[in-house]
């Protein structure tokens, strides 16, 4: 009976636990192309933590529905950002000018650390709330500072799905 509990709660963490792996530089120096990150679903995100969000194809619009289980991850092209705001927040600098003078309900505003290079709400505008896959926790195999302990080899990374820093 045990391992089947033991089965049930693997079943469960799956589908709130995502590896994914990061491409580009937009989210220099925290994150580099080619690191993987456990991104957890399901958490509303607050200011300041690094998240997964889809991305938006051309003209600003959503391919289909919001992923609701793990398995419509792939297929699907995502970006690694920073919560720079969230709804209810003064609407920051960086987007200005805006209509609003808050970031509106069930909005984010997302931007990358390298903001160089980065594409993100200033080019993109607000984010769907519902268009964000998860929180990013770690690195998996990161050492206490969160550096990777283990060798980031292609074949562990090639089994994530690929996360865009830039665009």
């Amino acid at each position: 009976m045990t391992s089947g509990w033991a089965a049930l709660a693997l079943a469960a963490l799956s589908r709130k636990l995502v590896v994914v792996t990061v491409r580009g530089s937009s989210m220099s120096p925290a994150f580099h192309d080619g690191d993987r990150v456990l991104v957890r679903r399901g958490s509303p995100p607050a200011v300041g933590q690094v998240v997964v969000a889809e991305r938006p194809v051309r003209g600003g619009m959503w391919p289909g529905d919001p992923v609701r289980s793990a398995a419509g991850v792939r297929g699907r092209q995502w970006l690694i950002k920073r919560v720079e705001a969230v709804p209810g927040d003064r609407v920051p600098h960086a987007l200005a000018p805006m209509p609003q003078e808050r970031v509106p309900p069930g909005r984010l505003v997302l931007l990358g650390d390298n903001r160089a290079v980065s594409v993100d709400s200033r080019e993109l505008g607000y984010f769907p709330a519902d268009r964000v896959l998860g929180v990013v926790l770690s690195r998996p195999g990161a050492g206490p500072r969160g550096y990777p302990t283990e060798s980031r080899g292609r074949s562990a990374a090639s089994r994530s799905p690929a996360v865009d820093s830039q665009k």
